[in-house]
């Protein structure tokens, strides 16, 4: 872990922090993977992000605690969550559409119909019915590379299950091998914009939250947590997930814009020019052909911080191809790594998803910190491919030790807040600070609740 966090502080300018502990054991959620380290070290970069954010606005330095138990839970958020009648908040019904299935040529694809276009989509390119016979019959006719390519092509989601050795030898694999999990780009010149004295790292800071799922929902709801004025702006025809925008919406406003009505754009552009930071996760091209890229946005308002959130990297052949958690898990070695190639298994928490979403996040304050010092528009890329690639260099335990979790009390880490959904049970900011505490002065509220205005 050291390494991690000396390795990631330094290259994206961050202090080394002399007063971090990180306390709990890792074996809470049983993996090959070691998710607890990963998750705790992400989170103790978004504490010496804030801290150092704090003492350049005149605060004295903080220490830094993180509990691997809580980090771990912070990974199945979504899960601990729950309403005042004891209900648990629940996604659609299982679809047969997510998940894996064998090849004609003995492997496996992971497909991801999950929403009504993907499902549809993937149902129209397989040429069968929508229950889990007719899908793995009708993937039985295809060899899982020309399925994956042939899902590519069509705009869908799914990937083939590779070994390790195989994601590293892809091209792809092969460019995202010479990416760190951040990557921090200064896209224009602007005037520094130094911190003045303030109650929390990112008190006055303006963040558009342009996301939606768990990894970039996370960032912006992770900024919250230091005091930033979040504004998730959703448009009102994309289908969402309500446990996943219940376990991601804390700290934030919800607006609804609809950005293919000329009016709706126009008032985006508005929030921009007025915001520190703007953060997205749509498909590569989709913002810039709306005039919304990078170098567009740094137009609009010198100094923003923009923040690009894919599955499988900015560079290389499979950037404009879209992903989820479960198809970096697929693509990177990690199920294969986790199961077997007889058997592909996913971790059982979204690990890349919510620690991409923390590195994000710490991306978001190392480039705020060099706005201060020496000014500029930056951008940050975090990807979930990346992150995958980050999980391995913490090791593998051995299939053994990976059998049984560890049962623990999840209520030290629990909080209730008056939620837009009713009372909500639900996990508070693990990380803690001693000057700053970490919390949520916004509760979450259901998307579209806000007119779409700071």
């Amino acid at each position: 872990m050291e390494k991690q966090l000396t390795d990631i502080s330094a290259a994206i300018g961050l202090s080394t922090n002399k007063h971090l502990n990180i306390t709990g054991h890792s074996d809470l959620i049983p993996s090959r993977f070691q998710i607890a380290d990963a998750a705790a070290t992400a989170l103790s970069l978004t504490g010496i992000a804030a801290n150092d954010i704090w003492q350049l606005s005149g605060g004295k330095a903080q220490t830094i605690s993180v509990d691997k138990v809580g980090a771990s839970l912070s990974l199945i958020g979504f899960l601990k969550q729950k309403l005042d009648d004891n209900s648990q908040p629940t996604r659609d019904p299982f679809r047969p559409l997510v998940g894996f299935y064998p090849t004609k040529d003995d492997r496996w694809v992971h497909l991801h119909g999950a929403f009504p276009k993907l499902a549809q989509g993937t149902l129209d390119l397989l040429n069968c019915a929508d229950d889990r016979d007719s899908v793995a019959n009708a993937v039985k006719n295809f060899n899982a590379q020309e399925l994956e390519d042939s899902l590519a092509h069509a705009g869908m989601c799914g990937a083939m299950a590779r070994t390790r050795q195989e994601w590293l030898s892809h091209p792809q694999g092969q460019t995202l091998s010479n990416q760190p999990p951040i990557v921090i780009d200064k896209i224009a010149d602007s005037d520094p914009m130094p911190f003045t004295s303030r109650l929390r790292p990112l008190e006055n800071i303006r963040v558009l939250d342009l996301t939606r799922v768990l990894a970039g929902p996370t960032c912006g709801r992770t900024l919250a947590s230091h005091g930033a004025n979040v504004l998730k702006i959703n448009s009102p025809h994309l289908p969402s997930v309500p446990p996943f925008v219940m376990d991601t919406g804390h700290g934030k406003r919800s607006a609804f814009l609809d950005l293919d009505q000329s009016e709706d754009l126009e008032q985006l552009r508005d929030l921009i020019a007025d915001c520190d930071v703007f953060s997205q996760g749509y498909r590569r091209g989709a913002l810039s052909n709306r005039g919304l890229g990078p170098e567009d946005i740094s137009n609009i308002r010198p100094g923003i911080i923009y923040v690009s959130i894919n599955a499988y990297g900015h560079v290389g052949p499979w950037v404009n191809r879209p992903g989820w958690e479960q198809l970096a898990q697929t693509a990177s070695g990690i199920a294969i790594d986790e199961g077997s190639p007889q058997q592909p298994q996913l971790i059982g928490a979204a690990a890349t998803d919510y620690t991409t979403g923390y590195l994000a996040a710490c991306g978001v304050m190392a480039a705020l910190k060099k706005r201060a010092l020496v000014g500029g528009s930056y951008h940050v890329q975090v990807s979930l491919a990346q992150t995958a690639n980050w999980l391995y260099s913490f090791g593998l335990q051995s299939k053994q030790a990976r059998a049984n979790g560890t049962s623990v009390s999840v209520e030290p880490f629990m909080t209730t807040s008056e939620s837009g959904f009713g009372k909500l049970h639900h996990l508070g900011p693990i990380l803690s600070l001693s000057e700053t505490k970490p919390h949520w002065r916004q509760p979450v509220v259901p998307l579209g609740t806000h007119p779409p205005a700071w």
